[in-house]
């Protein structure tokens, strides 16, 4: 007897509703609790949405195999990124209050006035405000818990490649 497996495209569908539901409760504490976003949470729901709108391609599309696995390394890339992106916010997060790089200028301000590029290296250096836990869930922080979904998420979607059919 075998045990029904899940199709690629309920896979696609639970991502892209995961991903919605994620972006949904950050944009709850930004606009409703106050919590205002570091540059490192902002890029974490670049990746969140990324994957969102590729699992929601491949639900709406339902590609045959090779669409299947062009759809999960898409997302699979995203994932990664974001998985990046969350592991490094969650590091500037256990830094002792003595190594905590100094707060620098906005985000909106940086885009303005910096190419793309020195934007990138000053986010991903960090600042004091990205190292500021506001936030703990079972005593894990907002970051810690991205880095949690985007592993799960990136994780379905490797499911999409390596699936058979």
């Amino acid at each position: 007897m075998t045990s029904p497996s899940i199709s690629s495209r309920s896979l696609s569908f639970i991502g892209f509703i995961a991903c919605a539901l994620l972006i949904a409760i950050a944009l709850y504490f930004q606009y409703i609790e106050g919590l205002d976003p570091c540059p490192l949470c902002i890029f974490q729901r670049v990746a969140f949405t990324s994957m969102g709108v590729v699992f929601l391609a491949s639900f709406l599309h339902n590609p045959t195999n090779v669409g299947r696995k062009l759809y999960g390394f898409l997302a699979s890339v995203c994932g990664v990124l974001g998985l990046g992106i969350a592991a490094r916010h969650v590091w500037l997060q256990s830094l002792p209050a003595d190594q905590v790089p100094e707060c620098g200028p906005g985000l909106d301000y940086m885009l303005e006035v910096f190419p793309f590029s020195k934007v990138l290296e000053t986010v991903f250096k960090g600042a004091g405000e990205c190292a500021e836990v506001s936030w703990t869930w079972f005593g894990i922080s907002m970051p810690g818990w991205s880095l949690i979904w985007l592993a799960v998420l990136t994780t379905l979607a490797l499911m999409l490649i390596l699936r058979k059919s």
